[in-house]
């Protein structure tokens, strides 16, 4: 039985709405964030996170990173 993990479902991203973007972790090794883009906040949505917050999109777990993009930090499923 897989439990989920406690963080906030945000859903999709809507391609109409703000959102920050997301890294994998072979993008982050390779490509350094625009820093045009450098916000103290992620968005999602138009709902904006501090660095630090976790969120499930879909069975996605993703963190806000310094910079104000999201990194991919696996599932949101425990198993």
């Amino acid at each position: 039985m897989s439990e989920r993990i406690n963080a906030v479902q945000v859903g999709a991203p809507d391609p109409e709405a703000q959102n920050s973007p997301i890294f994998d972790d072979a993008r982050w090794q390779f490509e350094s964030p625009d820093l045009e883009l450098e916000s103290g906040v992620c968005y999602f949505n138009n709902a904006s996170f501090e660095i630090g917050t976790y969120v499930c999109s879909g069975n996605e777990l993703l963190r806000c990173e310094e910079r104000g993009v999201w990194r991919r930090e696996g599932s949101c499923e425990i198993t």
